[in-house]
């Protein structure tokens, strides 16, 4: 889940308030997403909570989506926060990380499958961010939190709370406990963008399995006011390397993402090797080629008279 600089990319120092996302001179066209967003608290004396998640998504899976849920429960019975609103914000292409997906595929994946969701939502601002020359722009967790601040605090003017006073939101990353595993290795992480993200903002952190985690907050114990550790009561280990290790295999991932994503990888044909790909465009090939033979097999009254194995491709097609 984390989305720390691939090595050997710089990190920014200071992250201005980025209104909307640039491709060197030109502006590309972006709008906040705030339909789901909760602009008045229904509970009063509550500090109004955003949640917002950086990741790959490539693809997003279940796991992706409970994350959200398990915060919001805990937030609710552990917390003197109110949840306002999720937000999944996909990495950039410039992260050049294994198997990353093109940015505007894994928007819409992610918009699939948040589409029923009475509160969670994608921002594309990292995906759309380029560069001088017009490449993708890699942009630091640390600037992502501030562009939410600026979006939701500022230009929005914050939350209104149920006594008609308009507060600060607090902006929380959430993410899993890889992250945070990875914030406790030396040098890895900016000290500049460990402060901003924890000592700023904060975060919500899932527990996994096979993780420890406690190791890792004792290296970051000065942020520990600001860091909640939510456990999984059932757990959950879907990964979205190990569903894309199921697709190049052409194996079933129902039930591992969302029907509209398996849905939109089949109809894009992502995440298969070139073997796939192949047998694929084989079988396609195939099939062609028995139609094209169907069409022959006509007799010369117009009626057609197909072979067995012809009828039987129909049928499983």
């Amino acid at each position: 889940m984390s989305s720390q600089p691939p090595t050997g990319m710089a990190t920014p120092v200071t992250y201005p308030p980025p209104e909307q996302a640039s491709t060197g001179n030109t502006m590309v066209p972006y709008t906040f997403p705030q339909a789901k967003l909760k602009l008045r608290q229904t509970q009063p004396a509550r500090t109004p909570l955003v949640l917002v998640a950086c990741g790959s998504f490539s693809p997003i899976t279940f796991l992706h989506l409970r994350m959200f849920e398990m915060a919001s429960d805990f937030v609710r019975f552990n917390t003197n926060f109110e949840v306002c609103g999720g937000y999944l914000s996909p990495v950039s292409d410039a992260y050049k990380k294994a198997g990353l997906a093109p940015g505007h595929h894994r928007v819409e994946m992610c918009s699939r499958a948040v589409e029923h969701s009475s509160w969670l939502m994608v921002d594309p601002f990292e995906t759309v961010n380029c560069d001088e020359t017009g490449e993708p722009a890699y942009v630091p967790t640390a600037r992502v939190l501030r562009h939410f601040d600026h979006e939701i605090n500022t230009v929005l003017g914050g939350i209104e709370g149920t006594d008609g006073v308009r507060r600060k939101a607090k902006i929380a990353l959430l993410a899993g406990a890889d992250l945070v595993m990875s914030m406790g290795e030396p040098g890895l992480w900016s000290p500049v963008d460990l402060g901003v993200i924890l000592g700023e903002y904060g975060a919500f952190i899932i527990e996994r399995s096979g993780t420890d985690i406690d190791e890792a907050l004792a290296t970051l114990r000065q942020y520990e006011d600001n860091i909640w550790v939510i456990s999984q009561v059932i757990q959950n280990d879907i990964s979205s390397t190990k569903v894309r290790l199921f697709l190049k295999k052409d194996l079933s991932v129902r039930y591992l993402i969302p029907d509209p994503v398996v849905e939109y990888i089949e109809e894009h044909g992502l995440f298969q090797d070139e073997q796939s790909s192949k047998k694929k465009n084989n079988d396609a090939s195939s099939a062609g080629g028995k139609d094209k033979e169907k069409e022959k097999s006509t007799t010369a009254d117009g009626s057609s008279t197909p072979s067995s194995s012809t009828e039987e491709t129909t049928q499983q097609s």
